[in-house]
Parts: structure tokens; sequence; C-alpha cells
């Protein structure tokens, strides 16, 4: 059966809509990192849990020091001490003030703090030359996190700082999805993997190990094998692997030639197939199924054009696969520093390049090196020639997947 092609945004709108999110786990907070939330989480506990102070200081009523100055520094009475973590039940009235640590609650009556800075000690008073309005210094109970907060989305990636966050809100444990483990097959008999001896006429399984480090980038467990082109044996591979797998990609053999094999395989496993061809450039020979629940992306056997088919169809089913909300490289804009012409405008061209940057504004340059595996080993990003369009032009503004 002949494969009709179809558009990029339909191939990636199938993907996501058909590829199925892990089951949840929970994990201690630091083992969480860029893992996806497996559901809303609110805070439990008020940080900071009392109002306190942001400063080393004095607290004291702002109305005592109103009209403080330098030329006219107000004395108060240094009552007490309030450190962070204490509580002494100290109290600050007309006329007086309370020596103050960062992150001391306010004692009560106090409704400022003069910094350090501003003041002279003087035995058991202390002279202040500055006004404070009320609130002056002060971090009110509850700022960072207030109880029942909304402090992430369920799809939201687990960054440093949102665990840091969540520390704070009163987590120690959360609800993330699970990472798909991934199997990646090289089909070929000119293929070696890594690390054998290099046999004339054979060639390393370069495309498995971007892949590979691909998927670890994302904290993805993987297995690497290569099988030779024969049918039978990639059947009973395909056997083995898919009950210890999560997902299947393949790599090579994606075509119609003698020797492109897997989709004749997959057949015959009986996977139901979306797509397998899509215009874009490279990587149109990519499809994608389900077999016995699982995905499986077929990936053609060049260099960019494996590469893009991962980046563009794969890498996003595997991160919706982990639960997140936007799964997909992170993009950010730039100007092109030279026009890019495209022949097909029904197709989505992708085009390998640099990111410059010239006095604080972004620019992509498009690699025009004659090595493949160096045009993609020094790529920093990859802007889109979309459907519809023949050239983009100097000048314009594009967005760029970023690939580091």
């Amino acid at each position: 059966m002949k494969s009709q092609m179809i558009g990029y945004h339909d191939a990636l709108r199938l993907t996501l809509e058909t590829v199925p999110c892990l089951k949840n786990e929970y994990l201690p907070l630091l083992d969480a990192l860029d893992a996806a939330s497996a559901e809303n989480m609110q805070g439990k506990v008020a940080s900071p849990s009392v109002t306190s102070s942001l400063k080393d200081g004095y607290a004291v009523q702002s109305e005592d020091i109103c009209n403080a100055t330098p030329d006219t520094p107000v004395r108060l009475k240094v009552v007490g001490t309030a450190a962070a973590g204490g509580d002494k039940g100290e109290r600050v009235n007309r006329g007086e003030s309370v020596r103050i640590l960062t992150g001391a609650g306010i004692p009560k009556g106090a409704d400022a703090v003069v910094s350090e800075e501003f003041t002279c000690r003087n035995g058991d008073d202390v002279m202040v030359n500055i006004h404070a309005e009320p609130g002056r210094n002060i971090f009110k109970r509850g700022d960072d996190v207030a109880i029942g907060d909304l402090i992430c989305k369920k799809g939201d990636r687990m960054t440093p700082g949102l665990i840091g966050l969540l520390a704070a809100a009163g987590y120690h444990e959360i609800s993330v999805f699970k990472k798909p483990k991934v199997s990646l097959t090289a089909t070929g008999d000119e293929v070696l993997i890594p690390g054998t001896p290099l046999i004339e006429g054979k060639l390393y399984a370069s495309n498995l190990a971007t892949l590979a480090a691909w998927c670890r980038r994302y904290g993805m467990e993987t297995e690497m094998e290569v099988v030779r082109d024969d049918e039978r044996t990639i059947l009973r591979h395909f056997e083995n692997v898919l009950p210890r797998c999560d997902a299947l990609l393949t790599s090579g053999g994606a075509w119609t030639g003698d020797r492109d094999l897997v989709v004749k395989v997959l057949n015959t496993l009986g996977w139901k197939q979306y797509f397998h061809r899509i215009r874009i450039g490279p990587g149109k020979a990519v499809g994608f199924g389900i077999l016995q629940g699982k995905p499986v992306f077929v990936l053609p056997g060049g260099p960019p054009s494996n590469l893009l088919a991962f980046l563009a169809i794969a890498l996003p089913g595997l991160l919706k696969m982990s639960g997140f909300n936007t799964p997909g490289l992170p993009q950010v804009e730039a100007t092109v520093k030279q026009t890019v012409k495209v022949r097909n405008i029904d197709w989505t061209q992708f085009i390998f390049g640099k990111l410059l940057n010239d006095n604080g504004q972004s620019f992509f340059e498009p690699y025009k090196l004659k090595s493949r595996l160096q045009s993609i080993a020094h790529a920093k990003g990859i802007m889109a020639v979309p459907e519809g369009k023949l050239k983009i032009e100097k000048g314009d503004r594009v967005s760029v997947r970023l690939l580091s």
C-alpha cells in the first residue's frame, strides 16, 4: 500500500494526538529534575512562615522617624534583639526599636525596618537618620508562597528554580510522568556499532549515537542495536525489544528500495500506520505508527534526514509521552543574515545554521558546509521555510529551534 504524503503540521498533530502519556511515579524532589509534573501543585505552607525583615537593622514604628534626617536624627531606645528562627516575643512601643537581623520575624508593634547603614548605635540607644514608610524592608508572610497558591501546572518541566520553590511550598516528594525507555535500531549490512573493528566498505552507526545522545539529554533510557537487512532478522528483533521498551525508533530502511524493509516488517507485525512520508526536507521518509500499543518512529538513514525527522516528529512525540505541555525544542527569534530560497512551495524546508549575537541582536546564518556530519555537529539552530513560501528574505525575523 502506497502512503499518501502529508504536510508537516498534519504529521506533527497526528503524532501528538496519538502518542500516550506514560504513567506517573512519585520521586524525591531532586530526583524529579527535568521531569514533567503529573499534577497541578499548590502551596502546602506559607513561605516565609512569618512576616520578616529583609535587612539587618532596627525594627521601628515608622511614625517615630517620619522626620528623621542626617542633620536631625531621631533617638530610639533599643529594647531587644530579633534573629531568624528566634521567637522572644519582642514588642516595639513608641520611642523604641528592636535590633533585627535578616530573616527574623517582625516584632509586634513595628511596621518598618531601618537598614543598619542609616543608624548609629550608642549603648542602649540608636540614632536613626532617615525616615522609613510603613512596610519598608519588610517581607510579608506568604510573599514567596501562600497556602493554596498554584506553584506549577500539570506538564510543567521541573527546573532547578521550580524545585526550590516547591521545597519552600512544603514538598519533598512529587508526582511526575515517567520518561520512556527508547529502543534504537539501525538496519543495514554496512552499519557497525561504534567500538567494533571497522571493516572496509562499512561505517559506524553515527545516527544511533546522535539519537541516543538526544534521548539521554532529556533523561530517557536508551538501548542501541544494529540488525542486518533481512526480514526475519528484523522481525525477530522487533519482537524481542518491544516488551522491554516504551517506544521504538528505527534508523534506515525507511524508503522503497529492495533493502528498505522496516515498514514491510512492521506491516507484517500489524502496526497501525498513521503516516509514512511527509512533505519536509530533509527527512521526508519519516513514518509513525503504533505497534502493540507502543509508538514506532521510522527514520530515514541519511544523517541530515535522520536527525531532522527525529527533531521534527519523533522528539516531540517522545516528550509528549514524558508528559510535557510544550513538547519540542525551545525556540528563539532571530534575524536571517542572508536570503534563503527553496524549490518547492508545498514543502517545509529545514535549514541548519548558527546563531550570532551582534549588539544584543540575534542573527541566524545558514550553514554551507560540505560535510553532512559537520553541519549537524556544529549547528546551533534550525530554521524552517514553511509551506507556502519559496524564500525567506535577508533581514526577516524567523523562529529558530535551538540545538544547544
